[in-house]
């Protein structure tokens, strides 16, 4: 189907009429010749048949010369010359030029769309429409091929597409700024569309999309904070802000001020926070002796160390890199503040390296926290005259690290957009300081365990959030990224667990999911005890991953829990 497609475009047309001429010009110029074969034939006083003309041209022409029928005079002589010289004109050069450039090139040109089609078939549905190839679309599509959502890429260039077609993608050709593009991917009946090119490119998206459809769910990404409400007006459903979202992300972990409980996120009236365990009792500890629970009731749900999450267990040892995930209400958050605010108190500046986007959200984002913090910028453009924030010079220079307070600061925020880059500023710090909080922003999702390795406590990858989030737009949800795959989920208490003690289930240690709260009706019991005991009627809250969710169902032949969002957007509460 695809080949004929080619050869009925207007240019094929053409193409077809020119090899007709062509082929019509030889076969008059063979007839003229196996005439003239018999006049100078007769001339001579030979006599062939006609299929013997038509056989001495074409094998002359094509210069096979069998040598069996040959002329005696000079003047047949000049006439065999004229036809193999016109042969090898006619058969060896425009033959085969006609051949490749009017059927061999047609063929692979449709061999080549058809791994890269122009439209889709007409009856896909429930499909999404990306834009744009980069780190963040990369990122999405693992989201999409492991949920089972079909997705198709577009792409202009027809060498580009063919490469990512042999790469494994779903790719359709088509200039993601033309409507016909949208039309022959079905975007009327496609779950979204996800741009994630430039502010203005992306803003072209939304309105040329917007106008094919008012219902279309259309998502993009926006670098600056001012394109949010252009590309509103542009159609767009959902405005993804990525600097604004990782900014947020970086201040919310920075722990190494104190060791005070961090609100990153709420359930309801259920708080998710982290804290550092660095210079506290907690250091050195199993979970199980350090008896949080019961002198708070504030659970711990996991452990960061040094980027690899761990889902908590009696026997989870913390240690000096620990960052513990902490799941409580506000009293019992307070009540954890009031045992560890006294330890790893440091009033010294935060040292934030670039002052970019990114940078200047994790900054004002301290600031409402009122968290001292220095900016350390090599480009002039962006240093604030006489604003003690700033300071100006390349972070790699030890003097002006110095300056900005490398020896006492309790954490560094690396943040330029190279991963290059931030991988070398990541070892420098962590050499010049081993005992400091580093946190890291990666732009691809494959130098986030580079980043760890070379000395990041904490690293956000530019791609896996903007993925995370577009995928929550598709989902209709507001998921924080605890860690990749954990979120919190509700179930009925199954039947088999009906009238056990939270004790006696044992939920954790057969399934990895923590209990953080138990609700029945519009009464919350966080963190219930080990002694609460079970009622059908309850639903138990959990914090999980995938893999976890799925143990407890097989486990306790429950019903499939329902994830529910956690919202990023609580402040710190106890602070």
């Amino acid at each position: 189907m695809s080949q004929m497609v080619v050869f009925m475009k207007p240019s094929a047309r053409r193409n077809v009429r020119l090899l007709l001429r062509f082929l019509v010009v030889l076969l008059v110029l063979v007839v003229i010749y196996s005439v003239l074969f018999h006049v100078l034939m007769v001339h001579e006083g030979q006599s062939h048949s006609w299929l013997t003309g038509l056989y001495w041209t074409l094998t002359v022409m094509s210069t096979l010369g069998f040598g069996d029928i040959t002329f005696a005079t000079d003047l047949g002589r000049v006439f065999s010359i004229v036809v193999l010289i016109s042969g090898m004109v006619f058969l060896l050069m425009l033959l085969p030029f006609t051949f490749i450039e009017f059927f061999y090139a047609p063929w692979m040109q449709a061999q080549s769309e058809a791994r890269a089609p122009r439209q889709l078939p007409f009856s896909t549905s429930g499909h999404v429409i990306l834009t744009h190839y980069d780190a963040v679309s990369l990122a999405l599509i693992g989201k999409l091929v492991d949920y089972g959502y079909p997705y198709v890429l577009l792409v202009g260039d027809l060498a580009t597409a063919l490469r990512l077609h042999d790469e494994g993608l779903n790719v359709m050709l088509g200039e993601p700024d033309l409507p016909q593009t949208y039309s022959l991917a079905r975007v009327e009946r496609a779950l979204m569309v996800a741009a994630t090119g430039s502010d203005t490119a992306n803003t072209n998206v939304a309105f040329t999309v917007r106008e094919l459809s008012q219902k279309a769910l259309i998502a993009t990404t926006a670098e600056l904070r001012a394109s949010k409400d252009i590309l509103e007006l542009a159609g767009s459903s959902q405005v993804v802000q990525l600097p604004e979202m990782m900014g947020h992300a970086l201040a919310r972990r920075i722990t190494g001020a104190d060791a005070r409980a961090h609100v990153i996120g709420n359930f309801g009236k259920l708080l998710i926070a982290e804290a550092t365990a660095a210079g506290t009792p907690l250091e050195g500890k199993r979970i199980a002796d350090t008896r949080i629970r019961e002198h708070t009731g504030v659970t711990i749900v996991g452990v960061w160390q040094r980027g690899v999450f761990t889902i908590a267990s009696a026997n989870t040892i913390i240690d000096t890199h620990s960052v513990v995930v902490l799941a409580g209400s506000v009293e019992q958050l307070r009540a954890y503040d009031e045992l560890f605010c006294i330890y790893n108190v440091n009033n010294e500046p935060v040292i934030i390296i670039g002052a970019g986007k990114v940078g200047q959200v994790i900054a004002r984002a301290l600031a409402v926290r009122e968290v001292e913090y220095r900016l350390v910028e090599s480009d002039p453009a962006r240093i604030v005259q006489g604003d003690e924030h700033y300071v100006h010079g390349s972070a790699a220079d030890l003097a002006i690290l110095t300056r900005a307070g490398i020896q006492n600061a309790p954490a560094v925020v690396v943040t330029p957009d190279d991963d290059d880059t931030s991988i070398y500023l990541t070892i420098y710090c962590r050499r010049l300081r081993p005992d400091i909080q580093i946190l890291s922003r990666a732009t691809r999702e494959r130098n986030v365990a580079t980043l760890h390795r070379a000395g990041a406590d904490f690293v956000l990858s530019y791609a896996s959030m903007g993925a995370t989030a577009m995928f929550n737009v598709l989902k209709q949800t507001s998921i924080l990224m605890l860690a990749e795959g954990l979120h919190v989920a509700e179930t009925m208490v199954p039947a088999v667990l009906a009238g056990k003690t939270l004790a006696a289930a044992q939920i954790p240690q057969q399934t990895q999911c923590t209990v953080v709260a138990l609700r029945k009706g519009e009464q919350i019991n966080i963190n219930p005890g080990p002694s609460t005991v079970l009622e059908t009627s309850a639903e138990l809250i959990l914090i999980c991953t995938p893999e976890a969710e799925q143990r407890f169902v097989d486990t306790f032949q429950a019903v499939a829990v329902r994830q529910k969002p956690i919202s990023a957007d609580a402040k710190d509460l106890v602070e």
